[in-house]
C-alpha cells in the first residue's frame, strides 16, 4: 500500500478545505469520498428514487460512473460523463446524502474504490469512516472536529459565496440532522478511530490546522524513512 493519509471529520469541520491544500503542499493525491456518496445522491434524486428502493438503487449502482479529476488547478467531479461539481453541493443533495451514505449496498460499491485509489498513489482521504473502516492501517489519522456552532457557520457561508439559498437556522438543524444519522446508522457509523490523532479546529485558522497536520505527516514520514 501507498502512503495514506485519513482524515475524518463531521460536516463543516474544515477537512476539505484543510485535505486540499495538505495534499498540494505534501505532493498527495486529494480524495473526497464525501463527492462519490453525492453523486450516488443525486444520480438517485434525479430518478425519484427513495433511500428505501434498495432494487432501483442497485439498478443505478450497476451503471453508474464516477470521476475525480483536476483541471486548471480545479478539481472535478464528473457522474456519468457530466460536471456536477456544484450540482452535489446543492441543498437537495445536502439534505439526503446522509440517508444514501447510510446503504449497505452503496457503501459496498464505493469502500472498493476508495481502497484501489489508496493501493497505487500516495493519498489524503477525508470522508467518516476512512480511517475506520476504508483504510484501518493508514499511516496517518486525523479527527479534525469542531464546535456545532461553528461547523453552521462555515456551511452557511460557504453557501452565500456559492449562491444556495438557505438560512443559517436551516444550514444549523441540517447538519444536527446529519450528525445523527451518520453516528447513529448501522452500517460504518461515524465514529473517531481510537489511534487517530484529535484536532479541534474551532478556534484555529486554516493556516493553523494546515501546520499542525502537515507536521503530524512530516513526522510519520521521517519514521518510516528511518525504518528502512
Amino acid at each position: 500500500m501507498a502512503f495514506v493519509v485519513a482524515i475524518d471529520g463531521p460536516a463543516g469541520s474544515g477537512k476539505g478545505t484543510i485535505t486540499k491544500i495538505v495534499g498540494e503542499k505534501m505532493n498527495l493525491i486529494n480524495i473526497d469520498t464525501g463527492a462519490m456518496y453525492r453523486c450516488v445522491t443525486l444520480a438517485c434524486l434525479e430518478k425519484e428514487i427513495k433511500p428505501e428502493d434498495n432494487d432501483k438503487i442497485s439498478e443505478v449502482l450497476e451503471s453508474i460512473d464516477i470521476k475525480l479529476e483536476k483541471q486548471n488547478e480545479k478539481n472535478l467531479v464528473f457522474l456519468n460523463g457530466k460536471d456536477v461539481s456544484e450540482e452535489i453541493r446543492t441543498t437537495r443533495v445536502n439534505e439526503n446524502v446522509a440517508k444514501f451514505a447510510a446503504i449497505k449496498i452503496i457503501r459496498d460499491k464505493i469502500t472498493p474504490i476508495e481502497r484501489k485509489m489508496g493501493e497505487i498513489q500516495d493519498v489524503i482521504m477525508e470522508g467518516r469512516d476512512i480511517g475506520t473502516v476504508v483504510f484501518p492501517d493508514a499511516d496517518v489519522k486525523i479527527y479534525l472536529d469542531c464546535s456545532l456552532e461553528e461547523r453552521a457557520r462555515r456551511r452557511y457561508k460557504q453557501n452565500l459565496q456559492k449562491g444556495i439559498n438557505s438560512s443559517y437556522e436551516e444550514v444549523l438543524e441540517n447538519i444536527k440532522q446529519r450528525h445523527k444519522l451518520e453516528t447513529e446508522r448501522d452500517i460504518a457509523p461515524f465514529v473517531k478511530a481510537e489511534d487517530a490523532i484529535y484536532i479541534d479546529s474551532t478556534n484555529l485558522t486554516i493556516e493553523e490546522v494546515t501546520e499542525k497536520i502537515i507536521e503530524i505527516i512530516s513526522k510519520k514520514k521521517l519514521e518510516i524513512s528511518n525504518k528502512n
